[in-house]
């Protein structure tokens, strides 16, 4: 009879310890809602679908997801980029490439159903790998504004037209804006640490010759260093969301968006960037606006503005972003959906 010794028993321990990490991370993300129902709902008897409880339970539950989220994306994708280097990723994807990085960027942002704050997590990762900054943005962009649950739903609402432009619309903003980005060059608008790895408190120049135990710990080490930068932003961008989540004015909406209103797309993104919604929360909404006669190409502007663009996003993006590149992500994605939005109006 053998026993482990010596290395094997270090192996078997590390990765032991890390199936359980992996393991408690996917009960905690799964449950994290479910948790904060019981606890407001059912434990402390309150009415979570409205007013104040419903904003606590919001925040609570958001902040959960969102950290977790930056956890589990920021240490797979440190782990992931210990393998290979920043100036390697970006001679795969970048220069004459950068078009095709782009489409597969947005088919990615696709098939990740985010709100626009649980994309950032994923945003930060890519960037750090090197990914050229215009890809990242269509995925940034894509994310929010493309996915199965608004596709399902707009099918059922609308039909395949409508659903079809949509998608279409989403998908060639996504990867327009992140060409237009791409090819400004503002990768200096990104915070340095971003781009910086380190391994017991060293930037770490090259990863050739590290063992799993240190890319493992620069993994963690990610983590925690990304964390304490962007907790503040974090809780203050999710804090100003619960307080306008669910916020619809549908009667201030149908006054100044409606179809006589040769400025009603304009208006319609301008309400919809402030609020913080996903696709299936603010769908509601565009059906019964539609019902009462509201043009279909002002309703999706409302609801691409409103997925894609959040105050709590962009306070989330500060901590890792400038305020010119902000201000240019925004404004890029902004002027693709006025103009699907027009667009619609006219041809629907």
């Amino acid at each position: 009879m053998t026993t482990q010794t010596g290395p094997h028993r270090t192996a078997t321990r590390r990765w032991a310890l890390l199936g359980a990490a992996t393991a408690g991370w996917v009960a905690a993300y799964a449950l994290n809602e479910v948790a904060w129902t019981w606890l407001y709902g059912t434990a402390l008897a309150l009415d979570i679908t409205a007013g104040w409880p419903s904003m606590l339970h919001f925040f609570s539950y958001d902040t959960v997801k969102i950290t977790l989220l930056l956890a589990g994306i920021i240490f797979v994708v440190t782990v992931l980029r210990s393998f290979m280097s920043i100036e390697r990723t970006r001679a795969l994807l970048g220069g004459r490439r950068e078009g095709v990085g782009n489409v597969l960027a947005a088919a990615l942002g696709v098939v990740t159903p985010f709100c626009s704050c649980s994309a950032v997590p994923a945003f930060i990762g890519f960037v750090a790998s090197g990914i050229p900054l215009g890809v990242t943005m269509s995925f940034l962009i894509a994310s929010p504004l493309v996915n199965e649950v608004a596709i399902a739903l707009l099918l059922g609402l609308f039909g395949i037209g409508p659903t079809l432009l949509y998608v279409g619309a989403g998908l060639v903003i996504a990867i327009v804006a992140g060409m237009v980005i791409g090819r400004l060059r503002l990768e200096g608008q990104v915070e340095g640490f971003v781009y910086e790895t380190r391994l017991r408190g060293q930037v770490v120049d090259s990863t050739a010759g590290l063992t799993w135990d240190d890319r493992l710990a620069m993994g963690r080490e990610e983590v925690a260093s990304i964390l304490r930068k962007i907790w503040p932003y974090l809780l203050v961008g999710i804090g100003l969301g619960a307080v306008i989540h669910g916020w619809a004015p549908a009667d201030f909406f149908a006054r100044w968006a409606g179809p006589d209103n040769p400025f009603a797309v304009l208006v319609a993104v301008g309400i919809g960037v402030p609020l913080y919604s996903n696709a299936a929360g603010v769908l509601p909404l565009v059906d019964a606006l539609y019902a009462k006669g509201m043009p279909m190409g002002t309703l999706l502007a409302f609801m691409m503005a409103t997925v894609a663009l959040s105050l709590p996003e962009m306070i989330l993006l500060r901590r890792v972003l400038k305020p010119r590149l902000i201000a240019t992500f925004a404004g890029v994605t902004a002027l693709g959906i006025i103009a699907v939005g027009y667009l619609f109006n006219a041809i629907l």
